[in-house]
This record gives structure tokens, C-alpha cells and sequence, in this order.
């Protein structure tokens, strides 16, 4: 394994929060691998990876970009990702093809409500990381604080492998507790040969590293009997169970520097490609072949070829289409099979991405994150494969919008354009939904928050040069089954010549969660006995049911947290077919959600507030009025975190009401959480 290729590659991203220094991580590392010559810096808008117009000039990541870069006989093709709540779904897509994360926190704030979220993001793909704690020149910086959140919030076994050199603006370098040695960087950021540990750290490093034998040791069972035999771990054993443990998800090893004064970047790289897995160490990809059942290919470039398209960046030149590829080879010219769409493509060109500019590669092998030219029916989470092998992988999880926004073009002769526009930014961004409201007539563009609406409307402008008109945004509501009903008879006839249609069903309607009423989804059951309604009829009746859940009947919101049970019914020998009871499924459930009490549920978000001591006041009494329920709050380096419950309709407009409170000093994340009841009487549409 060690001679294949396929060992010294390392797909990964860079998780975090927004303003954890994602970015400049991402910099630095392009700047130390000689990929670039020059550090960008994300407040001069010079940065590689933050390439789009909106990026620099708000200095935030909106779109996941792809670089590659080479460090100690490894490729890392690197993605960086978005730390704004509102783009949580391009984190999703890219930790889809991910094999390893860099979880970047900032030193003094800890563990941050988005660093949070892309961390069970992470869990939920089972993507290994390691951790970054940044920004250790700051004013309040402080390792263990920062590592103690992390275990606290996030519950992992931090293994921490460094000790600061200095604090604060004093901080120049790190104890590598592994190898027992120092590296300190200069002022102008120049890494300085490993030197002996420095005499006033020698006994504090001596303790962490058998807190950090200690802490390997309990996880891990080869490091446990070396340490009962000799009473500590060799280097080796100790780097080869930091590996296993990095892999294994048992363990997540904690490193320290600043990327703006480009100290620590280098250890960072070392550690990537030490602990975290190439291809070749993860599961091999599983997917559903053409006759059902379950497959798997292997990371190996003789395997039939099979690749996830996990990103659309739809141009006025053209199409690019980004894939990991997972098994096989594909060159300049072949044709593929997009098992997705059920049709044949052909690969027009293959680029090695970095950022917004491409080299041409002759061909991508098994491991390769490449963009290709040429696909015209590949979208994110397109499944494409050697059209004599098909296979179906599953694709990315896609959220569900929940703000909405009326556009029109301000010249009606602009329709056309605008309607084109729109259709590109869903193509580009499967969490952006575009639909026509029925009663108005109205195009309503639908999204993840407001952020992420204003990007879409700036990026139609600026792209296309049309001129918008915006409404108001509006929250998405959801109804929901307050109190059920039990048998319910619903009898559909219907004869008006030929076959007619005969369908009687009985049914029970009740919340999915008997406690609160309010939980997600939707639950079908049959208790039918004795054959009354055919298996058939009963797919028929779930599917009828289905349908009906598009409109509640308060004021036609998607219907969400119900189980519906059928529980009898009658058929007729000539009348009834699957269309007849299907209606009746559907209508049925109509008019038992009419007899139900139904509630209206609205999105609510966990908003984390920090503000100076001296406006915490203003702020509580602020989320009272916007009907918040404080959860929480803590306070650290003189500011105070408040945490709360609030519902989203709430918070448009919160940024500015807040720095006008706090003369600008206060900031607020928030991060949709689920629904709740609304305690409005009229629901808006």
C-alpha cells in the first residue's frame, strides 16, 4: 500500500465558523506548499480561494472552492469552505466527498455555534479531523480554554499535541510534544529549525506529554500495553495511535498557531498527512446497482470508474462540472454514464482546479477531486460511471428553504432574461428553490436565510446585469396536527360512465410526537386485517396521503409531523383500482386534517449574542420583545454570550437593530434549529 500512488493523496476540507480564519488557514498553507508566492489576505480582497466579486467584498466565504497543493511528497487537494450559517448546504455537499476535515477554532471564542454545526455535519459522514486552534496572537487567547469547549460542546477526546511558546502577542512558536522539540517562526513568518524544548517549558511539556501518553493510552489498545510495559510510549507507537485514533473518529488531535502571522501552518500540514487518511484508508464508496441491490467499488484506478458530481458552476462559457472521483479512470474525450439522469455524456475537458483558475489534466484516476467541460445533464449529486457498470451512489442531503423572497425584473421585456437567471442560480445551488406563487402570480426565490438571498439577487445582478425589484422576505411556515382524530370515513365514488371509481378508506390522524406535537416528518401505518383493502390499495392510500400533505388546511402551508394509520375499509369488485384509492388517500386526509386542530409552525433559529458587559440589558430586553427564550449565557474576556431561542421571522433586520445598540460592538450567529409553534392567528404566505 505504501508504494501506491493513492497513498499519498489527502482529500479534506477547512470547518468552522465564520471569522475563525477558514480563509487564511487556506492561504497559508497555498504560501508554505509554494503554490502561491504571495499570502492573500482576506481584508485586501487578495485572497486565492475568495475569488468571487460578493467574497471580497463582504470578506466572507459564500462558495466552497477547490485548490490543490503539494507538501512533503503528498497532493492535498483541499476544498475551503463556507462558515455562514446560510451556506451550511455547500458544507454538506463538500463534506460528502471528503475523506479528512480541518476543524479551525478560534482561540479565544472557543467553540462557536457554526463551529458546532459543521462538526455534526462532520459526524454524520463519518469524516475524521483534526483541529486548529487559530488565532493564538490574540488579546484573551488561550489553548486549553479553547480545547476544554471543544471537549464540552462537542465531545470528542481532544488529544492535544502542542504547548505555546509565548502568549498572546507574545506568542511565538509551539512545543511539538511528539517529538519533544521546539518550533518558533520569525516576525516575518519564516519557520526556524526544531531547537531543544526551552528550559523555562521543559517540566510543562514533560507533564502534557504523559497527559497526552495518558490519553492515548486509555483509547487505544497496541499504545495501552506498551505504556503498562515501560510506563511511557516511543514516538513511533505514539504517532502511529494518534493515526489510528484520527481515523478511527476515537480521537481528534488538537494543534495551536496563527495563520496571519503564518506561525503554526507548517506542523498543520505535517499532521495532515500523518493522521488524517488518503483514499486508500477509508471504506470503499457504496452505491445501488442496476438491479437493486447493494455495491461497492474500490478506491483503485483499474476499478470500473465511478464519480459524484458535488458542484455546478454553470458560466456564460460553459459549464463546470466538480467530481470526486471514487474508483476507476476517465480521459479527455471518454463517455460516461450519469446513472442520476439515465443518459450518456461525454467529457469534453479535465481541470485540475485551483480556485477560479485550471490546468488541463490528460486524465483523473480513483482519489482526483477534478472539474470536467462538456456535461450537459449533471447536476450536484449526479452519480457518474462507466456505462458498462452502472451504479447509483447516494447523494447529498439537500435542506429545506426556509426564507422566501418575491423577485421581478424592473423591465418587463427582462422576464425572459430573469426566468433564465434564476433557473442557472438553482442549477449552481440545489437549496435554492424558485416557484411561482398560485394566487399571485408572483416568482418567489426561497433559500437558507437572508444572506443567502441577498447573494443570489447581488449575483443575478452583477452576472447578467438585470435590474430586480425585491419584496420583503418571508419566513416558510409548516402546519402541523395539534390534536387527531380517530376513524375517520372517507368514501369516494364516482360514476360518470365507463369504469367508474370506488374507494372506502378509514383512517386515524395523530401528531408523529405525542408529546409535543410538533415532530418532523410523516409516518404511514396499516392495521387493516382480514384483506379488507388489498397490499396494493394500501401503497395507493400512503401515496394519496402524500399528496395531500402539500396543503394544510390553515391557510395551505406544507403539512409536516402526523401519522396517518389506516386502519379499514371496502372495495368493489369492478370499481376500485390504485387511481380510485389513491384519491381517496388524498382527499380523505384532507378532510380529516380539517377535522383535526391544527397548529402553524414557524422556523426558529438559536441565536448567540455577545456584547459588552454593559449592553447585556438592552439585549435581553430586545429578545424578549422579538419573542425570544433565553437559554443560556456565559461571559469570558469582559463580553457576555447570551443564547436564545428566536423565532426567524424575528431576526430579519437584527444585524443593524444590534450594532445600533451596542454602538457596533456587539455581533450576533444564528442557526435554524427546526419549528415551533407560531403565536401569530394569521399565517403569513
Amino acid at each position: 500500500m505504501r508504494n501506491n500512488p493513492l497513498a499519498t493523496v489527502r482529500n479534506l476540507g477547512i470547518l468552522a465558523h465564520v471569522d475563525a480564519g477558514k480563509t487564511t488557514v487556506t492561504e497559508r498553507i497555498l504560501y508554505a506548499t509554494g503554490t502561491t508566492h504571495k499570502r492573500g489576505e482576506v481584508h485586501d480582497g487578495t485572497t486565492v480561494t475568495d475569488f468571487d466579486p460578493q467574497e471580497r467584498d463582504r470578506g466572507i466565504t459564500i462558495f466552497a472552492a477547490a485548490v490543490s497543493c503539494d507538501w512533503d511528497g503528498h497532493r492535498i487537494n483541499l476544498i475551503d469552505t463556507p462558515g455562514h450559517v446560510d451556506f451550511a448546504d455547500e458544507v454538506e455537499r463538500s463534506l460528502r466527498v471528503l475523506d479528512g476535515a480541518v476543524a479551525v477554532f478560534d482561540a479565544v471564542a472557543g467553540v462557536e455555534p457554526q463551529s458546532e454545526s459543521v462538526w455534526r455535519q462532520a459526524d454524520r459522514h463519518g469524516v475524521p479531523r483534526i483541529a486548529f486552534v487559530n488565532k493564538m496572537d490574540r488579546a484573551g487567547a488561550d489553548l486549553d480554554a479553547a480545547v476544554a469547549s471543544i471537549r464540552d460542546r462537542l465531545h470528542p477526546a481532544p488529544l492535544v499535541v502542542q504547548l505555546p511558546i509565548g502568549a498572546e502577542g507574545g506568542f511565538t512558536g509551539v512545543v511539538d510534544l511528539v517529538r519533544m522539540r521546539a518550533l518558533t517562526w520569525t516576525d516575518d513568518g519564516d519557520a526556524v529549525d526544531g531547537a531543544p524544548v526551552p528550559d523555562d517549558l521543559r517540566e510543562e511539556a514533560r507533564r502534557r506529554r504523559r497527559l497526552l501518553e495518558e490519553a492515548v493510552a486509555e483509547l487505544h489498545p497496541g499504545a495501552l500495553e506498551e505504556f503498562c510495559d515501560s510506563g511511557a510510549l516511543r514516538t513511533g507507537t505514539l504517532a502511529a495511535a494518534l493515526r489510528d485514533l484520527t481515523r478511527g473518529g476515537d480521537g481528534v488531535v488538537v494543534l495551536c498557531g496563527s495563520a496571519y502571522r503564518n506561525r503554526g501552518v507548517e506542523p498543520l500540514l505535517d499532521a495532515v498527512t500523518a493522521y488524517l487518511p488518503s483514499p486508500l484508508d477509508v471504506p470503499p464508496v457504496r452505491g445501488t446497482g442496476d438491479d437493486g441491490t447493494a455495491q461497492q467499488r474500490p478506491a483503485d484506478p483499474a476499478a470500473p470508474f465511478t464519480a459524484l458530481a458535488f458542484k455546478v458552476n454553470a458560466t456564460a462559457t460553459g459549464r463546470l462540472t466538480y467530481l470526486r472521483v471514487y474508483s476507476g479512470t476517465i480521459g479527455k474525450g471518454d463517455t460516461v454514464w450519469d446513472a442520476t439522469a439515465g443518459r450518456g455524456e461525454r467529457i469534453g475537458r479535465i481541470l485540475r482546479v485551483q480556485a477560479d483558475r485550471h490546468a488541463q489534466l490528460d486524465r483523473a484516476v480513483a482519489g482526483d477531486i477534478v472539474a470536467v467541460v462538456g456535461l450537459k445533464s449533471a447536476r450536484a449529486g449526479s452519480t457518474l460511471c462507466a456505462p458498462d457498470a452502472p451504479l447509483l451512489l447516494e447523494p447529498p442531503g439537500v435542506a429545506e428553504p426556509v426564507v422566501s423572497v418575491a423577485v421581478e425584473a424592473v423591465r418587463g421585456t427582462d422576464t425572459g432574461r430573469l426566468a433564465s437567471a434564476l433557473a442557472r442560480l438553482a442549477e449552481e445551488d440545489p437549496s435554492l428553490t424558485v416557484r411561482t406563487d398560485p394566487e399571485t402570480g408572483q416568482t418567489v426565490l426561497s433559500g437558507m436565510g437572508e444572506l443567502h438571498l441577498e447573494v443570489a439577487v447581488e449575483k443575478i445582478r452583477r452576472d447578467h446585469g438585470l435590474g430586480i425589484n425585491v419584496g420583503r422576505p418571508r419566513v416558510s411556515h409548516r402546519e402541523t396536527v395539534g390534536r387527531g382524530v380517530s376513524g375517520f370515513v372517507f368514501r369516494h365514488v364516482k360514476q360518470d360512465g365507463g369504469a367508474g371509481q370506488f374507494a372506502h378508506v378509514v383512517l386515524d390522524v395523530e401528531p408523529l410526537d405525542a408529546e409535543s406535537g410538533t415532530g418532523p416528518g410523516f409516518e404511514f401505518r396499516s392495521s387493516v386485517v382480514g384483506g379488507s383493502v388489498p397490499q396494493e390499495y394500501v401503497r395507493a392510500v400512503e401515496a394519496g396521503c402524500r399528496d395531500a400533505l402539500a396543503e394544510g388546511p390553515l391557510a395551505g402551508h406544507p403539512v409536516t409531523g402526523l401519522r396517518v394509520t389506516l386502519t379499514d375499509g371496502r372495495t368493489h369488485v369492478k370499481d376500485s383500482s390504485d387511481t380510485a384509492f389513491r384519491t381517496a388517500g388524498r382527499l380523505g386526509l384532507r378532510e380529516a386534517l380539517r377535522a383535526c386542530a391544527m397548529v402553524l409552525l414557524e422556523p426558529v433559529a438559536e441565536v448567540t449574542v455577545t456584547v459588552p458587559e454593559d449592553a447585556v440589558g438592552g439585549v435581553l430586553g430586545d429578545l424578549s420583545a422579538r419573542r425570544g427564550r433565553v437559554t443560556g449565557s456565559a461571559t469570558r474576556a469582559g463580553a457576555t454570550a447570551v443564547t436564545a431561542t428566536v423565532p426567524l421571522a424575528e431576526l430579519f433586520g437584527y444585524a443593524t437593530r444590534l450594532r445600533s445598540r451596542t454602538q457596533g460592538r456587539g455581533t450576533f450567529t444564528a442557526r435554524p434549529t427546526g419549528y415551533a409553534p407560531a403565536s401569530v392567528t394569521a399565517p403569513l404566505r
